[in-house]
């Protein structure tokens, strides 16, 4: 068979048309850096700036007594592969782990008592309300009533969107509120009521039609789908913000950090990204930072307006920002005061980690994860992430041991919202020991994080909220937004979107308008 040849000029002509187009990311979180990276890889003219003085927004990393710890996201979903290709694609030595540990428990309870988190349950629905370890949370009574979701007639079946609607109406409260509650509270910061069966559990209302119950529609997904795991990087996830960092800067990225974008600027065919400090002079075109040749001189990383210019031009803009900020840079360029000014959702959320002496925990007694039964304690849950992660444990030596203690609920600010660092850390440890059944009063170190807990993909209405907003971006030609306020929580939702709308973004800036041959 002849070879055939394919002609050098128009992928000549693409190559050059990439490195003419310049990208500015707003923003130098996980999702903002993905983003970056899937333009620059493809030789575009990118430049990331970051109003904090660090990179990697939820991922990110403290030390102290000799232990880096994560802060925020340890770990992704191995639903969908977009996180598992980026790290094989910047960070190709990494050793991927998955958890030694993560089976979960249930505090909280009457007169104190903890339990086991059954097997056999789904988003904390058991599939046999017989079972000794569901009846060990819910009582006697509570079973009884889970049973009467056999017995009753299917009348409203396969019609309910609201998770917690469902399990109370089908199964009773106490599994709502012992089963259900603890790990939405806790793992995403919803009430049950706030979940969307539709989304969080797709083939759970259809099951519910087919078997008849709800007991017997879970014993069904449990037999047909995989189990769905976690994976994290031995090391901490912070390695893959500096891949990302590494790859960006050998791409001929530029990044700022240290510098806030305050507005952005319709330029004829181009934006202006406005940085604070700087000022746009009067006349047809603003300033061309790494426009006129600068590029190559700009600096990598710099703090202070004195070492970033007032703006920067681009052919194309993503903002992965928070997303007060994301709504207030669109919503002013869109002259839109209203989509500006829209409250954002999420959940008040304070994590405390502690470093302790505890050689009681070395057999990690409660699992990796405890989650609270809603309003029994100051604490939603905690996380035993060195009885979760093996090569945390092997740093940290035995018997002594990280937890992560978490605060703060839907309608409820963090216990520890108004104390200082020393009160703080007294209250994490008083509610680890109530949570762990094991005295914690060693306390090596500690830290605090205080965020806003985004609402997953899952919670109803995100996904409508989510369609709107991006509605109304779409009218801002060559502008996109990603991160977690959009896509949903959890590194795999947000890596995953980001991809996406850089893809979006980048075949616009390269195809658009250019004749196809």
């Amino acid at each position: 068979m002849d070879a055939v040849t394919v002609p050098a000029e128009p992928f000549q002509d693409l190559v050059a048309h990439a490195r003419e187009t310049r990208v500015v990311v707003v923003g130098g979180g996980i999702a903002g850096l993905a983003a970056a990276w899937e333009c620059a890889k493809v030789g575009m003219a990118v430049t990331v700036v970051e109003a904090s003085t660090r990179l990697g927004g939820v991922i990110g990393t403290v030390e102290t007594s000799g232990l880096r710890l994560d802060v925020g996201a340890t770990c992704w979903s191995t639903r969908g592969a977009a996180v598992r290709a980026l790290v094989d694609e910047v960070l190709p030595d990494a050793v991927v782990v998955r958890p030694r540990d993560d089976s979960a428990w249930i505090a909280g309870l009457p007169k104190g008592v903890a339990a086991p988190l059954p097997h056999d349950t789904l988003l904390g629905i058991p599939a046999n309300p017989w079972d000794e370890g569901v009846r060990r949370i819910i009582g006697w009574g509570g079973t009884w009533r889970a049973y009467l979701d056999r017995l009753r007639p299917p009348l409203t079946i396969g019609t309910e969107r609201s998770l917690g609607r469902l399990v109370a109406g089908r199964m009773g409260e106490k599994v709502r509120d012992r089963l259900v509650a603890p790990l939405s509270v806790d793992r995403f910061g919803l009430t049950p009521d706030e979940v969307d069966v539709e989304v969080v559990a797709p083939g759970l209302n259809p099951a519910l039609t087919r078997t008849g119950s709800l007991g017997g529609a879970v014993a069904e997904l449990l037999t047909d789908a995989p189990a769905a795991t976690v994976e994290g990087l031995d090391g901490g996830m912070p390695q893959l913000v500096a891949a990302l960092h590494a790859g960006l800067v050998d791409r001929g990225a530029v990044v700022h950090t240290g510098t806030r974008a305050t507005g952005l600027v319709r330029d004829g065919e181009r934006w202006t990204v406005v940085l604070a400090g700087g000022q746009i002079p009067r006349g047809d075109r603003a300033p061309a930072q790494l426009v006129d040749g600068e590029r190559d001189q700009a600096p990598l990383s710099a703090v202070g307006s004195e070492a970033v210019p007032a703006g920067l031009s681009a052919d194309a803009v993503i903002i992965a920002t928070d997303e007060a900020a994301a709504r207030d840079l669109v919503g002013r360029a869109l002259d839109d005061p209203a989509f500006a000014a829209a409250t954002p959702a999420g959940v008040a959320r304070e994590v405390v980690t502690l470093v302790v002496d505890a050689p009681p925990l070395d057999t990690a007694p409660r699992g990796a994860h405890v989650h609270a039964v809603p309003g029994s304690g100051a604490a939603t849950g905690l996380v035993h992430e060195t009885a979760r992660w093996e090569w945390l444990a092997r740093d940290a030596g035995p018997g002594r041991h990280v937890l992560r203690v978490a605060f703060g609920a839907p309608g409820v600010e963090p216990a520890t919202a108004g104390l200082d660092d020393t009160a703080a850390f007294t209250l994490a440890a008083r509610e680890a020991s109530a949570l762990l059944g094991v005295p914690v009063q060693r306390i090596v170190a500690a830290h605090r994080d205080r965020f806003t807990l985004v609402p997953p993909v899952s919670a109803r209405g995100q996904r409508e909220r989510a369609e709107a907003a991006r509605a109304t971006v779409a009218k801002a030609r060559g502008v996109a937004v990603v991160g977690a306020w959009v896509a949903g929580s959890g590194l795999a939702q947000v890596v995953a979107d980001a991809h996406a709308e850089a893809d979006r973004l980048r075949r616009g800036a390269l195809w658009g308008g250019r004749p196809q041959s």
